[in-house]
């Protein structure tokens, strides 16, 4: 990793994975309200919570590197959101899905970016995606569905198309217009096609696991 693409890209990691939490934090909140249960929703504002916890370790990380949270958060707003708004659920099963897989994306993101890392943000970003106890919760409740109501699992493996293809898009947009994540990423100062596109590989085969978990074709 240059040295110069180094502390550029230690922060826009940052800023990517702050605002990522942020929003999840966000569609969690909002998403609880489909539970059919109190249980679900309180374990889905249980996640939200964990997901503001982690916006603010890296914030945390952020001022201590100097930085300011907002201006490196700002670049990632409209992917986020965007993804977002275009793939806000209709019932509590879609949402459910779009924790599972579209956070599951993200985070894969995360890890990748973060291996070139400085060791201390690399750290931070194993820490915060090392929490992941309410993956069985939502495989637990999709696997349940299915099992009562089969005729479900072809609309929701329709709805995990869709999430990672919105999912897929944004990343690469981002990737486009941020050259010092691209190149964090890859490992070149200007990122490398051939590598991005190995990587994009490798987050396929992740999301075709993580379907396979749910019972769902990818």
């Amino acid at each position: 990793m240059s040295a110069d693409v180094a502390p550029a890209g230690a922060l826009e990691l940052l800023g990517v994975v702050a605002y990522g939490e942020l929003a999840a934090f966000d569609r969690l909140a909002e998403d609880a309200r489909l539970a059919p249960e109190l249980a679900d929703r309180v374990e889905m504002t249980t996640m939200a919570a964990v997901q503001y916890g982690h916006f603010r370790t890296a914030a945390d990380r952020i001022v201590a590197l100097g930085g300011d949270v907002l201006a490196a958060m700002e670049p990632f707003r409209r992917p986020f959101d965007d993804f977002h708004a275009l793939t806000r659920p209709k019932n509590w099963h879609q949402g459910l899905l779009g924790v599972y897989i579209g956070d599951g994306l993200a985070s894969d993101v995360y890890r990748e970016v973060s291996d070139l890392a400085d060791e201390a943000t690399r750290e931070l970003v194993h820490r915060v995606l090392s929490d992941e106890a309410f993956d069985d919760f939502v495989v637990g409740r999709v696997r349940d569905a299915i099992g009562a109501d089969p005729d479900i699992a072809g609309p929701l493996a329709l709805w995990g198309r869709r999430l990672v293809g919105e999912a897929m898009s944004q990343a690469q947009r981002v990737l486009a217009e941020r050259p010092a994540l691209a190149g964090l990423l890859t490992g070149a100062p200007d990122g490398s096609l051939a590598e991005v596109s190995r990587i994009m590989s490798r987050l396929m085969e992740n999301h075709t696991a993580r379907m396979a978990r749910l019972g769902l074709s990818a």
